[in-house]
């Protein structure tokens, strides 16, 4: 006797266990207004409900009441009519609720065939205006387009508070390789994220969405939907004249801050400061000090707090520690209306691998290399950005615009630059692949930050980039057309390792590292440099900039003084990393406040001063700044006088009517008479002196100034003779 086979399901009981499945082949394509053998039938998931009725938009009539033909709340039923109209849903539910909703399988698609084409060929320079989650308006309905790139996944849905997290409620339309959506009837503040199942059918780790313009606050993970265009930006002034700020002739002193730390709230259980507070009270402190721009460890969103913000998740999100998006905004505008730019951290060169990151996103290395020996950074634990595909470049292209754009800021400094250009970057021999040509560097990554610095510029001239490049690549900061990579700047980290060895020596070992001192004058024009003395030096054990410094307390305090006077006379731009203005003792630890209790002491106020009055000083003398990139700037007097411990030179300005004798001595001995050569006739008004009292000096100077004597000395015409300060520095104005 034959057994009894089990009878075949229908197509439709087949398409409806894939509804509940979430794993519909084509959602748009059944649910919602179908058409079949000339009559329409409509079709909606809606878990939890009883009663769904379909109620024509025109006329507020009642359509249909649709069976449940499942009790998860599958209901599905014809309409007796055949031409398409705008519908809603009358939807009761088990627990006695009722809402009218708008379905979201009514509405047409979000992108168009251009945007589609545009970003597959990696030219969407402002992807970020059309993927993500966006508040649009379609065929009358408010909601929110969800659009997200996820080429290799078989279904994705979008999930949130307002779909009780459930995947089979709002699964996504795909259009090559391009996932989108239209959900009607939520806006700005709804938690979201993609729940994406895998080629292979393996459900992944939901997803924060990777255009995100806001994120929870962290350890929670989800994306919040954000309307970017209510913010009234006051700042016209500034954006008018930041090309000037930021041009290689203009004073540029960067005060790079940590957010998190630089100040906290004790009262309130050692909080950081808002946004909004830290725009009054670092704008203000900023402007008092002297310094013309600040710039910020990353601030795109982050969720291990112990990276500062370098293992970024959300690009596109400022970081939600500190308040909302347009919270940044406004700290950004105050910043720009005292004339201060802002430059931010911007980390293009890896991401982590947290789950709800880009890492494995549809369940393939979308983002990532495949090959560890590509995709895998091994100092960090990081994944490494595929620069050769379009999707990716475009990604990245977009998401710089996207700062300069909608927070109007001035700068990116692009972390780990090195990282990028050099396939064997920390790598043992066998660790990584070599290019097409046989060479260690990443071609795909130079044509990457070749046309990121091609677009930052076309699209903002008045913006900068900076590069930290920590090797001798050459031309980093060189166009583009000669064969540069088009950086505006590039940190010189070799002064700073260079100059710190040397003021780490006690002064009696100082005469056999005097080239120390010197040797960055052999390359200072080979780029236009920032001369960076940042967060790096004061973490890992290094201590912090004082802590370098040899010598009882005294002489700690005058050497730090005389190492920031010939920071600020050397030809580059400044940066100097927050606390180290007034001393700071201690390491930085990015879990707490400066110690600003410091500024009590005479001398870290006096540090404090000084660093004000050099500030001043720079912005104030075009000598001092207007030729940093240039060689006829700068002319030594005297760099050999190792037996002294002595260094002097000329800065020039563009016009050389403006020059400025710099003289520094690296011993704790008072020179009581040292002559200088120097190119004019005339008195020399001694405009800084780091050995002042009021800098906690010993006063030790020369009384306002100086006049030349016609003593030809140091191959020049005319001679002055000086009384040197111990561990001091002097600015003498040259007669014009």
């Amino acid at each position: 006797m034959k057994r009894a086979t089990k009878a075949a399901r229908s197509p439709l009981d087949s398409a409806l266990d894939a509804v509940l499945r979430a794993d519909h082949g084509d959602p748009f394509g059944f649910l919602g207004l179908q058409e079949e053998d000339g009559d329409l039938v409509l079709r909606t998931f809606q878990p939890g409900a009883s009663a769904v009725r379909v109620i024509d938009c025109l006329d507020e009539s009642v359509v249909a009441e649709l069976p449940r033909l499942r009790s998860e709340g599958l209901f599905a039923g014809p309409l007796g009519r055949q031409q398409r109209f705008a519908y809603r849903l009358s939807v009761l539910y088990e627990d006695g609720r009722h809402r009218v909703l708008e379905d979201a399988f009514r509405f047409p698609p979000v992108l168009g065939e251009l945007d589609l084409h545009l970003f597959g060929e990696g030219t969407h320079l402002h992807l970020y205006q059309r993927l993500g989650a966006h508040l649009a308006t379609l065929e009358g309905v408010a909601g929110v387009a969800f659009v997200v790139w996820a080429p290799n996944a078989r279904r994705v849905s979008v999930v949130g508070d307002f779909n009780g997290w459930d995947g089979r409620v709002h699964p996504m339309r795909c259009r090559h390789g391009v996932w989108e959506i239209f959900i009607p009837d939520i806006g700005p503040g709804a938690l979201y994220k993609y729940e994406i199942l895998g080629r292979d059918g393996v459900l992944l780790p939901t997803k924060a969405d990777p255009y995100g313009f806001a994120a929870e606050l962290p350890p929670r993970t989800a994306s919040v939907v954000e309307d970017l265009g209510q913010f009234a930006w006051q700042d016209q002034d500034w954006m008018t004249q930041r090309q000037a700020a930021n041009a290689r002739n203009a004073p540029v002193s960067i005060y790079e801050v940590h957010l998190g730390s630089w100040r906290r709230v004790p009262e309130e259980a050692n909080r950081p400061l808002t946004y909004r507070e830290l725009a009054d009270q670092l704008g203000r402190y900023v402007k008092e000090m002297g310094f013309t721009h600040v710039e910020l460890l990353p601030v795109h969103e982050y969720p291990f707090g112990g990276s500062w913000g370098y293992q970024p998740v959300g690009l596109y999100a400022p970081t939600s520690r500190f308040g909302t998006p347009n919270d940044f905004r406004y700290f950004i505008d105050r910043l720009h209306q005292l004339g201060i730019g802002v430059i931010i951290d911007w980390v293009a060169g890896h991401f982590p691998t947290d789950a709800h990151g880009l890492a494995n996103f549809d369940g393939t290395h979308l983002y990532e290399h495949a090959d560890p020996r590509q995709g895998l950074h091994q100092d960090w634990n990081t994944a490494i950005f595929n620069y050769g595909r379009n999707e990716v470049l475009n990604y990245l292209y977009s998401n710089a615009l996207f700062w300069l754009d909608e927070y109007h800021v001035d700068g990116l400094r692009v972390d780990a630059v090195a990282s990028m250009l050099y396939l064997d970057y920390s790598r043992a021999a066998g660790e990584w692949i070599p290019n097409p040509l046989g060479g260690n560097e990443n071609l795909d990554a130079i044509a990457f930050l070749r046309r990121l610095n091609q677009v930052v510029y076309a699209e903002h001239p008045g913006a900068m980039t900076i590069a930290e490049e920590s090797t001798a690549w050459p031309m980093v900061s060189r166009p583009v057309h000669l064969g540069g990579l088009g950086f505006g700047y590039k940190w010189n980290m070799g002064w700073m390792h260079d100059t710190l060895r040397y003021m780490s020596k006690d002064p009696v070992h100082r005469r056999y590292h005097h080239h120390d001192l010197t040797f960055g004058m052999l390359y200072a024009f080979q780029e236009n440099f920032v001369l960076p003395l940042s967060h790096d030096e004061v973490v890992h054990g290094k201590g912090s900039i004082l802590g370098r410094m040899p010598g009882d307390r005294w002489q700690r305090f005058a050497n730090l003084r005389a190492y920031y006077a010939f920071l600020f006379a050397h030809p580059g731009k400044k940066l100097l990393f927050m606390g180290a203005e007034f001393a700071q003792e201690r390491e930085w630890n990015a879990d707490d406040s400066l110690d600003w209790h410091l500024l009590e002491d005479p001398l870290h106020q006096g540090v404090s001063h000084c660093l004000r009055a050099l500030n001043t000083l720079y912005r104030q003398h075009p000598a001092l700044h207007d030729m940093d990139c240039d060689p006829h700037g700068f002319a030594w007097i005297d760099c050999n006088d190792r037996d002294n411990s002595v260094i002097s030179w000329v800065r020039i300005g563009a016009d050389p009517a403006h020059c400025l004798v710099v003289v520094i001595n690296f011993t704790p001995v008072v020179r009581g008479f040292y002559r200088l050569g120097v190119p004019r006739p005339g008195w020399y008004s001694e405009v800084l002196n780091t050995d002042s009292s009021y800098f906690g000096g010993s006063n030790v100077g020369l009384d306002g100034g100086v006049n030349a004597e016609a003593v030809p000395w140091h191959g020049q015409p005319f001679s002055l003779p000086l009384r040197l300060p111990p561990l001091g520095a002097l600015f003498l104005l040259a007669p014009s």
